[in-house]
């Protein structure tokens, strides 16, 4: 709990509608998608800069811990306030500054939604690409934290590639201007990429320029259906191999199809051991061509069968189905997001496939299988104590497989408290030497998100 005295210092910059101290206030932002929870001294929802300034000023004078937080969609639980001290609210910052279509930029604060930024550009025939699966709840700023993808981050890249400049607070309340409002631009370091994705650990983002791209005229679809995982795999780096690329390239296996069969009893063969969503998109008069190119390169020997689909908005409502169903049948489930390099992937899935088996530990991966970005999915009841010393020992072998093959442990959902004690295994002792010394420079007394990303 907060002295009072310090309490009245924050009540000075915001009013009391803006400021909770109230435990049962506050427990609504002492979780996020980990389930875990770590109740917080005080929330305060900022609507501008300046407020923002003032707040880190007080909390750096008084060394109080500082948890950054959007809506609290991430998986990875880096809006945790694990230090209690003040969780710093940016959902009240939602003006859209700046919407200019002829430079194809929006500039937003940190509390707009994705979805509304994509229902702002719409209209201008644009859209921002970074398309998260909680892009209807999760916020720009969020995005912004974690470097957000989506499925169609294998055309037009993540967040990181699709922010042209920013502002944002530092720890003793400097406010910082990154990068540029035009695609081109080289004047000093590229800050801009440095904080997207240092889920707030550098600094509180107040602002931001979004690079918007055109929609595409046409939009096309394809499912192919294989009779085993690695013949899928193997298909995927045929695709990605081709000079044309699909917009989106999802991939599934047996445990995903299982559950799409209890929703969707009539879209999947029978006899199918895993499934590519593809979409193509690009002119009308080229998605016929673009969607015979895929079905080509899907085959091989352990192909059922690939087919054009009229409806690809279904396509994507069924994917989009999955994570909610698996929180159905297991609410505790280990979820990590593991990327490896496109050709690697079968021998991901044939590892992750003996692995689920030794520590006897249901598995269900699907992803981003173009990017070679798999969500695996250990699924688990944590009253279970044999089962989750299984799994926990399980992860630990699915991560240095994951190292092994060339691959990163994290592409999307970002490292926060769920990741930090593997982290060492990817970066070497210089490299994080060298990050914690830019930490401490743009947060000299820790208190901006403190414990987060780095081992203990």
């Amino acid at each position: 709990m907060l002295p009072a005295k310090i309490c009245s210092e924050f009540t000075a910059i915001l009013p009391a509608e803006r400021f909770y101290t109230d435990p049962v206030d506050c427990y609504a932002y002492s979780y996020d998608n980990t389930r875990k929870i770590f109740p917080p001294d005080a929330v305060a929802f900022p609507l501008d800069s300046e407020e923002v300034q003032r707040l880190l000023g007080l909390c750096n004078k008084h060394s109080i811990a500082v948890t950054a937080r959007g809506r609290g969609t991430g998986t990875a639980g880096g809006s945790l306030p694990e230090q209690g001290g003040l969780v710093l609210s940016l959902e009240r910052m939602r003006k859209m500054i700046a919407i200019d279509a002829p430079n194809r930029v929006i500039v937003a604060q940190p509390g707009v939604l994705n979805e509304e930024v994509q229902r702002a550009a719409r209209p201008y025939g644009l859209f921002w690409p970074p398309d998260p699966s909680s892009a209807a709840y999760s916020s720009i700023g969020g995005n912004l934290a974690t470097s957000a993808g989506g499925p169609h981050a294998i055309k037009y890249g993540t967040t990181r590639d699709n922010v042209l400049g920013m502002k944002a607070v530092t720890a003793n309340g400097a406010l910082l201007e990154t990068g540029c409002y035009t695609s081109k631009g080289v004047v000093g370091y590229d800050l801009t990429r440095l904080l997207i994705g240092s889920e707030g650990t550098l600094a509180v983002i107040v602002e931001a320029t979004l690079k918007l791209v055109p929609l595409p005229a046409a939009v096309g679809g394809v499912t192919a259906f294989y009779r085993d995982v690695t013949s899928c795999a193997k298909a995927v780096s045929a695709i990605m191999a081709q000079p044309i690329w699909p917009s989106a390239l999802e991939f599934l296996d047996t445990g995903a199809l299982v559950l799409l069969r209890g929703r969707y009893p009539d879209m999947l063969p029978a006899d199918a051991r895993a499934m590519l969503m593809i979409e193509v998109d690009g002119s009308a008069h080229s998605i016929a061509a673009d969607s015979e190119a895929m079905i080509a390169a899907c085959g091989n020997s352990g192909l059922l069968h690939a087919k054009a689909v009229a409806d690809a908005a279904a396509l994507w409502a069924a994917r989009k189905a999955l994570s909610p169903l698996l929180r159905d049948i297991a609410p505790k489930k280990i979820n990590e997001d593991i990327v490896v390099p496109v050709s690697r992937l079968a021998d991901l899935l044939e590892g992750l496939a003996a692995l689920s088996e030794r520590h006897g530990v249901a598995n269900v991966n699907f992803g981003h299988a173009g990017n070679g970005n798999i969500h695996v999915n250990l699924l688990v009841d944590p009253h279970n104590v044999e089962q989750m010393r299984q799994a926990e020992a399980c992860l630990d072998q699915v991560f240095d497989l994951v190292l092994a093959l060339n691959g990163t442990l994290s592409g999307e959902h970002g490292v926060g408290s769920e990741k930090r004690a593997f982290i060492a295994r990817e970066i070497n002792p210089a490299t994080l030497s060298l990050m914690k010394a830019i930490k401490r420079t743009f947060d000299p007394n820790n208190i901006l998100n403190p414990g987060k990303l780095f081992p203990a």
